[in-house]
């Protein structure tokens, strides 16, 4: 009886929130490390957005060391189905951007 009771109420936990960091925290912490201005890492780390995207826009493949590889991957139309109706509809082709982790993120996590 104890041991359907803790997995009850074990099931009913919720899990524990997961904490968001954003580009401003890690611009914050980087200007702390290094002793320069948050102001200008920040704007260092928005450029570096700014870069990457342009990068992916024209096509281009990236590599970041120990992090992983982005890359712009072309989905092709499909036919789906509205889940409401069941009515047949056609869906256009799209891009995604892709995220392939590298092995020492992978490890790490």
């Amino acid at each position: 009886m104890a041991a359907k009771a803790a997995s009850k109420s074990a099931k009913s936990a919720k899990p524990a929130k997961a904490m968001t960091v954003t580009l401003k925290h890690i611009g914050n912490a980087l200007a702390e490390q290094h002793e320069l201005p948050k102001k200008q890492t920040n704007e260092v780390l928005v450029h570096m957005i700014d870069m990457i995207t342009n990068h992916l826009k024209k096509g281009a493949r990236i590599r970041i060391g120990g992090l992983g590889v982005l890359q712009v991957r072309k989905r092709p139309a499909r036919m789906g189905r509205n889940p409401a109706t069941g009515e047949a509809i056609k869906i256009k082709a799209s891009k995604k951007v892709a995220f392939r982790a590298a092995k020492e993120l992978k490890e790490a996590v």
